[in-house]
């Protein structure tokens, strides 16, 4: 069971992430969302450990300076959108809005150009964030579904549904992060450590 602990913005979420075993921490390059941070305080958090989950990068639209002016000062191992793993050598992760079996049609037309899928529920109307918007979408949905690629199931899990989520879904990784915060954009070390040692014991 991969864990992915989005919106890291501070030494003891990510401290708890590592602590508890995430697979990756994910860090939001997007100024309009409460868990956004510049490349110098992710640069800081992703060099502070050599051994432990793989550094996520999410962006919504960049250019390419954009991309090379954070690969510069942030190690990152994957890059969360598309289209540009040719460019930049780093594995793709491609988030996706569901809210209907139509949207999982879409997925065999990006297999060619990811290596990871991250299916979130469709943004509200109005909303100004692409995703993160704690809303689930029907997790039954994925009931014979098949991804052509790894994946990971987003939207408003928490340390109380993941495990539901997960056994309902068939999802091989699960992403949270507004779930594990105390305040908006604030982490909660110590739902990060519930909400990783749920997800874990689906498998265990």
């Amino acid at each position: 069971m991969l864990v992915k602990i989005c919106g890291i913005k501070d030494t003891a979420a990510l401290d708890a992430a590592r602590q508890a075993g995430a697979d990756m921490v994910g860090f939001v390059f997007f100024p309009p969302s409460p868990r956004a941070v510049t490349a110098n305080q992710a640069g800081l958090l992703a060099r502070s450990y050599a051994d432990g989950p793989k550094r996520v990068g999410l962006f919504v639209d960049p250019d390419d300076a954009m991309l090379a002016a954070i690969l510069a000062e942030v190690p990152l191992d994957i890059l969360q959108l598309q289209e540009i793993r040719a460019r930049f050598g780093k594995p793709v992760m491609k988030a996706l809005g569901i809210g209907s079996k139509n949207d999982l049609a879409r997925l065999p037309a990006y297999a060619d150009q990811v290596d990871y899928f991250l299916l979130d529920a469709r943004p509200p109307s109005g909303s100004a964030l692409p995703g993160g918007n704690a809303q689930a979408f029907d997790w039954a949905l994925m009931e014979n579904e098949k991804p052509p690629r790894p994946w990971l199931l987003a939207g408003g899990l928490t340390p109380a549904n993941v495990v539901e989520a997960i056994a309902t879904s068939g999802a091989p990784g699960v992403d949270v992060s507004s779930g594990v915060e105390r305040a908006r954009g604030i982490k909660d070390p110590a739902a990060i450590a519930a909400f990783i040692a749920a997800a874990k014991s689906v498998r265990a």
